[in-house]
């Protein structure tokens, strides 16, 4: 059985309709120019709609779907937290533990003299002449004060590094700094100079007393 014949479309009776349309009646207009229009029109608004309502819909969706994924980030490191959570306490412990051994190097104001004895026996110790030895005054820090003091001292350079290995062993932190060493009056003698510097923590009555003058310092401003 043959296939029916596909209908011919004849295009040029088409476009005499497009051209001989009448805006004032549409409702004369033949059936092809009528669905054409109509279409066109759905498409127009269809568009309109998306341009002019869709298109914030579409924004705060984008926005809600980034906020989900910022939030998504979050809970996971907030849970890798929390399964660390014991991890992080155990370090929490060793890192006070660590701390509190270095406070105990630091001596209190009771102990300065002594320290500062134990450097100058130091010297002593090792043969050397202490030419200078000028505690200077203190500089206090958040829960520390520093002590510089100026030493000059002749000797040789053997004893010079005696001494400093000396100054490391020291129970309480003492670090020597600008480091000079020149020639002396003879050839077998040196003179080193240098700004050793001990520290010392601060005790309750000072540390409240420096968060006094800090806060009478910041209502000033």
């Amino acid at each position: 059985m043959a296939k029916p014949a596909m209908p011919k479309i004849d295009f040029q009776s088409i476009a005499e309709d497009f051209r001989t349309l009448d805006p004032k009646d549409p409702g004369a207009w033949p059936l092809i120019p009528r669905i054409v229009v109509l279409v066109g029109l759905f498409v127009s608004l269809v568009a309109a709609a998306a341009w002019f309502g869709w298109q914030v819909q579409y924004e705060d969706l984008e926005a809600k779907r980034q906020e989900e994924a910022k939030l998504k980030e979050d809970w996971l490191a907030k849970k890798k937290q929390a399964v660390n959570l014991d991890a992080y306490r155990n370090q929490l412990v060793e890192i006070e533990r660590s701390f509190g051994a270095l406070l105990k190097q630091l001596p209190n104001a009771a102990e300065m003299e002594s320290l500062l004895v134990d450097i100058n026996q130091a010297g002593l110790g090792r043969g050397l002449q202490f030419e200078l030895f000028k505690p200077g005054s203190e500089v206090v820090k958040d829960f520390y004060a520093e002590l510089p003091i100026t030493i000059n001292l002749t000797g040789s350079y053997h004893d010079f590094g005696n001494f400093a290995g000396d100054i490391a062993k020291l129970p309480r932190i003492v670090t020597l700094n600008d480091i000079n060493v020149a020639p002396g009056k003879s050839g077998d003698v040196l003179t080193m100079s240098t700004i050793a510097k001990t520290f010392r923590y601060l005790d309750e009555e000072e540390m409240a007393a420096r968060k006094r003058a800090e806060k009478a310092k910041g209502a000033k401003k």
